[in-house]
């Protein structure tokens, strides 16, 4: 299954400032290979990553991320740019695209964009051409569905450094889950690093290039992808080199690359380099770094979730996550974010970062404002709905362990 392309087993990496970040994104590009790795006589997609519909440092591509990809790959004659949103079940991707900038930054370089949520998408069955699936067939038995959009596209994945509470760090091969699969992608998580995996092999075949464009300039570390503790590392990754990207990413962050499975894995199976030591880093020496002693943490949702993938509520995952009462889990992770965490611990933190200058930079776009939600009306009902629902399976659940009595 070994994969052979430009720019294997390479990543480029630079110092950046806001002063000269647009200049960094195309040197960075320009050094990782980007104009052997994406052909210029097909569209090219810009795989935008909304990990929250507000902004918070770390969490969502930045919009100099963004703008720095267009203007780079335009100034090497890429004509035909597009950009590409997927939807999530607990972030709403029009109110983000707007509240994290993406809009303003493609609606001044004339860019479309697609939403792969909205109907007039084909989704269309895919069946693997030079490889099995590690688990993707086994989830979805009906078979496995992928946008129709895609197919042909070139891909740059526009990630940031961070942690995550169910894959230890989340980059590049993360950020195709949300494209590639649609809003049943959550019964994937138990298997999520095998899903990230054959997410990968898909790719391969279906894109004639695909290429990532890392943003560190603020990192987050904590229980990822959301409420995480930003920190200021004014660092850039490129590569068309998906597992190394990810690999140096984790490895800046303190995590052993090969540890984390989905590196691991997709190392193993030649679909890109993991391992540090045979990765060839151009541009700035990671090792002159500090050390960053990242930890990935978990939330009060994300203990819950994983005590459905992988604890004693794994019996009950099909009907608490495949079933018409899945809405609960939505709730759940909605009240936790958006009506504690974000009111009463995020909006500090983004009130502290708006003081740096990166976020005075995020401040520079559009009309110059930050939006920077309380506890809402819409949210705090859309909690009240979901604690009740929450009430009524704890009552469920305690009265089916009720039932059983204990042998003797």
């Amino acid at each position: 299954m070994m994969a052979q392309f430009p720019g294997k087993g390479k990543v480029a990496v630079i110092k950046t400032s806001p002063r000269t970040v647009l200049d960094d994104i195309e040197l960075v590009m320009r050094q990782a290979g980007v104009e052997q790795a994406l052909p210029k006589n097909v569209t090219t997609g810009l795989k935008i990553n909304i990990s929250w519909q507000t902004w918070y440092p770390a969490c969502s591509s930045t919009p100099w991320q963004l703008e720095g990809a267009i203007r780079t790959l335009q100034k090497l004659g890429y004509r035909d740019l597009v950009g590409i949103h997927n939807d999530t079940v607990v972030v709403d991707t029009s109110v983000g695209e707007i509240n994290n900038k993406h809009r303003f930054v493609t609606d001044t370089y004339g860019v479309p964009c697609i939403y792969l949520y909205n109907e007039e998408f084909e989704w269309t069955r895919y069946e693997p051409k030079s490889h099995s699936f590690l688990v993707l067939d086994k989830v979805f038995p009906d078979g496995v569905y992928i946008p129709k959009a895609l197919v042909g596209k070139n891909i740059v994945h526009l990630p940031t450094v961070k942690t995550h509470v169910f894959t230890t760090i989340t980059g590049a091969m993360k950020n195709a889950f949300g494209g590639l699969l649609h809003r049943n992608r959550h019964w994937t998580h138990s298997v999520i690093h095998e899903t990230l995996v054959d997410l990968l092999m898909i790719q391969q075949e279906i894109h004639p290039g695909i290429f990532a464009l890392m943003d560190g300039t603020f990192a987050g570390d904590g229980p990822g992808p959301r409420a995480m503790r930003w920190h200021e590392k004014n660092i850039l990754l490129a590569s068309a080199d998906q597992v190394a990207i990810d690999a140096v990413s984790a490895k800046l962050q303190g995590f052993d690359p090969m540890s984390i499975p989905f590196i691991r894995i997709a190392h193993e199976l030649g679909l890109g380099v993991g391992d540090p030591r045979e990765i060839e880093i151009v541009g700035y020496d990671i090792n002159q770094e500090e050390p960053w002693n990242f930890v990935q943490e978990d939330t009060f949702a994300s203990r819950g979730q994983k005590m459905i993938y992988h604890g004693p509520l794994k019996p009950f995952e099909k009907v608490l996550l495949q079933s018409p009462i899945v809405p609960w889990s939505y709730f759940a992770s909605n009240f936790y974010h958006n009506v504690y965490w974000y009111p009463f611990v995020g909006r500090k933190r983004v009130q502290e970062a708006l003081k740096t200058p990166w976020g005075q930079l995020f401040s520079s776009y559009g009309d110059g404002r930050v939006v920077m939600p309380g506890m809402e009306p819409k949210t705090v009902v859309q909690a009240a709905v979901g604690l009740s629902a929450l009430t009524a399976l704890a009552g469920v659940l305690l009265w089916t362990f009720g039932r059983k009595k204990p042998r003797r």
